[in-house]
C-alpha cells in the first residue's frame, strides 16, 4: 500500500475528546474515526488490524473443534421475552428496541444466547447430537449511556462469541476449560498480558464466570488480587474474609445523644469508638418504589452488585431523602432496630460483631451496644461488602491489592438458564427429555485492539505486536533524488513479490514528517532508503521497539528481513 493512496490522514494534534492513550493514538494514526458518540468507522489501517485479530480468534476456536456460523443482529422480541430478558431490569435500557412497519417489537442484539438457544431447540434432539461448540464474529449494539475511551466503551462493536451445548455439567466443565485455554492463547498471540479474575455473572445469569482483564490505570473495573496465593476477582465479585466472632459479652442497649452526627465518621468520633464498631445504614430503592435497608459494619462499603444478587437480581438505585421521609426513616440516624416496611439486608460483618453503635431512628440520637440478632432481625443475611486493597485475602489472609483493568473477554457457565425457557432439550440414553446445558464465551475485538495499544505504545505512537500490525514493514525514502526514488520503488516491488506486507511512504514530505508518521502508526520494522546508504549498498532498518537502527544489505534484503521479523 502506498501511503499517498491511503484513505485516512494521520493527525498532528491529539483530539480534545480523547482521554485514553489508545483512543488518542488510534485517532491520530488514522485507524478509526468517530461517527457519533460510541460509534466508530474503522479506516483501512484499523480494519486490517481488526481482521488480523479475527484470523487469530478463528484459528484458535477451530483448533478446539468450534464451528463458525452467523446469527442475525435483528431479533424478534419473542425470543427475548421467552427467556425473561425483555422484561428484566438487565439488560433493560441497554437493549436497543424498535418496531417494524407492522408494529411488531424487535431488538438489536447485544448478545446471542436467545438466538443460539432457539437454534439448539431445532437442531439438537438426541444425546448423540451433543456436545457441540459454535461461534460467530458479529456486530453487536448496546444503548450505552456513557460511551468513553474510544473503542473501550461503545454503542456498536464487533464481538466473537461462542456457545457450548452439552448434555450435563461435566460436559460444560470440559467445554469451559477448552475455551478458557483457547482464550489465553488468543490473547498471548495478540501480545496481551491478561489477568483472569472471578466475575459476577450479571445480566447473563448462570453459576460461574471469569473475566480476562488487561491491567490499566484507566480501566473501568477494579480488580482485587492476592500476590501471595493468586486469588483474583473483580471487585463486584470479590469475597471478604469473615472476621472471627467477638468474645466480648453483650452489654445492655442504651440511647445516647449525638447532636449533628449524621455520618459514621462523626458518630464514631463523638462516641469515642472505632468506625468498625458502628452499624452503617445504606438505603436503596427498587423499581417499584420499595426500600431496601443495607446494614453493614461502619468501616465497610456496600457492594451494590452483591446486594442486588442477594435480592435475586433486583434493579436498585440509591434512595433519596424524600423516599426515606415518606417511609418515616430519619436520614443519618437510622438503624435496623425497630424499622418497619423495608427489606433489611444484613452484611455478614454484623454476625460476629458486638456492642455496635447504631442509629436510634430519631434525630440527634444513637444507640449503644446494638447486637445482631438480639436487637434486630434481617430478611436476608449475605456478604454484601465491597472488597478493597489491604483487606485480608479470603483464601490465605494475606493483604489484597487493588488495581484497575479493562475487560477484553468473558466466559460464563450458563447451565440451563436459556435452554429450559425455550424448550431446547434432548433425549438422553434412557429416552428422557432433558434441557441442554449451555456455556457462553465472548471477546470484544475492538476492545482487544484498543487494549493492545494501551499496553504497547510510547510517547511517539503505537508499537503494534507483530501479529496485529496492519503491515509488517514501513518503507520510506529520503530526498527527491531520482535514483533514491527509483531504488525505493524497486525495493517496494521486491518485498511485495517476496510476500511481505509493506506500507510504502512515497510522499514528497520531509524526513521529520515521514519518521514521525512511521513512529505514530507503529509498524514493527521501518526501512529507510537514502542516497548515503545506497552508495554503501545497504538499507537502514529500525525496529519500532528499539532505539538503534541496523544496516541490511540491499542485495539480500528479503532474507535479511526474515531474521528481523
Amino acid at each position: 500500500m502506498r501511503l499517498s493512496n491511503l484513505f485516512g490522514r494521520t493527525l498532528r494534534e491529539t483530539p480534545a475528546e480523547a482521554d485514553l492513550a489508545s483512543h488518542q493514538l488510534l485517532l491520530r494514526a488514522a485507524m478509526v474515526r468517530p461517527l457519533a458518540s460510541g460509534i466508530f468507522s474503522y479506516l483501512p489501517l484499523g480494519w486490517r488490524v481488526l481482521r488480523k485479530i479475527e484470523v487469530i480468534m478463528r484459528e484458535e476456536m477451530e483448533a478446539i473443534g468450534a464451528q463458525e456460523l452467523l446469527m442475525p443482529v435483528l431479533n424478534p422480541a419473542e425470543i427475548w421475552q421467552a427467556t425473561g430478558r425483555w422484561q428484566a431490569p438487565a439488560p433493560g435500557p441497554a437493549l436497543f428496541r424498535l418496531k417494524d412497519r407492522n408494529q411488531r417489537d424487535l431488538a438489536l442484539a447485544m448478545t446471542h444466547e436467545e438466538v443460539l438457544a432457539q437454534l439448539a431447540a431445532s437442531e439438537i434432539s438426541s444425546y448423540r447430537d451433543l456436545p457441540r461448540l459454535v461461534y460467530h464474529i458479529q456486530t453487536k449494539l448496546r444503548d450505552e449511556p456513557r460511551p468513553r475511551g474510544g473503542l473501550i466503551r461503545v454503542r456498536e462493536f464487533t464481538m466473537k462469541d461462542a456457545y457450548s451445548l452439552d448434555a450435563d455439567e461435566a460436559g460444560l466443565d470440559a467445554a469451559y476449560e477448552a475455551v478458557y485455554r483457547a482464550y489465553l492463547r488468543i490473547f498471548a498471540r495478540c501480545g496481551l498480558r491478561v489477568i483472569v479474575v472471578q466475575a459476577d455473572t450479571g445480566m447473563m445469569g448462570g453459576a460461574t464466570s471469569h473475566e480476562f482483564m488487561v491491567e490499566s490505570p484507566m480501566g473501568e473495573d477494579v480488580l482485587i488480587l492476592c500476590p501471595s496465593c493468586g486469588y483474583a476477582a473483580n471487585a463486584e465479585r470479590a469475597e471478604l474474609r469473615p472476621d472471627p466472632p467477638s468474645d466480648a459479652p453483650e452489654r445492655p442497649i442504651a440511647e445516647v445523644a449525638t447532636p449533628d452526627c449524621k455520618t459514621i465518621e462523626a458518630v464514631a468520633a463523638y462516641v469515642g469508638v472505632p468506625q468498625r464498631q458502628t452499624c452503617k445504614a445504606v438505603f436503596f430503592q427498587r423499581e417499584d418504589g420499595s426500600l431496601v435497608f443495607a446494614a453493614i459494619r461502619g468501616d465497610l462499603e456496600v457492594n451494590e452488585v452483591k446486594l442486588a444478587n442477594a435480592l435475586g437480581g433486583a434493579a436498585l438505585a440509591p434512595a433519596g431523602e424524600e423516599a426515606l421521609a415518606r417511609a418515616g426513616i430519619v436520614a443519618g440516624y437510622a438503624s435496623p432496630i425497630g424499622v418497619r416496611g423495608v427489606t433489611v439486608v444484613a452484611d455478614r460483618s454484623l454476625l460476629g460483631a458486638r456492642n455496635l453503635v447504631a442509629g436510634a431512628n430519631r434525630p440527634g440520637y444513637h444507640l449503644l451496644n446494638a447486637n445482631y440478632p438480639r436487637d434486630f432481625s434481617a430478611d436476608v443475611v449475605a456478604d454484601i461488602a465491597l472488597a478493597r486493597g489491604g483487606d485480608p485475602c479470603p483464601h490465605c489472609g494475606a493483604p489484597l491489592m487493588a488495581t484497575r483493568g479493562i475487560e477484553v473477554g468473558h466466559c460464563f457457565k450458563l447451565g440451563t438458564r436459556y435452554s429450559a425457557p425455550v424448550g431446547a432439550a434432548f433425549l438422553d440414553a434412557q429416552g428422557e427429555s432433558r434441557p441442554i446445558v449451555m456455556g457462553s464465551y465472548g471477546i470484544g475485538a475492538g476492545r482487544l485492539m484498543a487494549s493492545a495499544v494501551e499496553q504497547h505504545h510510547d510517547d511517539k505512537g503505537i508499537l503494534w505486536p507483530a501479529a496485529l500490525a496492519p503491515y509488517q514493514v514501513h518503507l520510506l525514502h529520503l530526498g527527491a533524488a531520482p535514483e533514491v526514488h527509483a531504488a525505493a520503488e524497486e525495493l517496494y516491488a521486491r518485498l511485495a513479490k517476496a510476500g511481505y506486507e509493506v506500507l510504502f511512504d512515497d510522499r514528497d514530505e520531509s524526513a521529520g514528517v515521514k519518521f514521525n508518521d512511521a513512529d505514530l502508526i507503529g509498524l514493527p520494522l521501518r526501512l529507510t532508503v537514502s542516497a548515503r546508504n545506497l552508495k554503501q549498498g545497504v538499507v537502514e532498518a529500525k525496529r519500532r521497539a528499539e532505539p538503534d537502527p541496523h544496516l541490511l544489505p540491499l542485495a539480500d534484503i528479503e532474507a535479511a528481513l526474515r531474521g528481523m521479523l
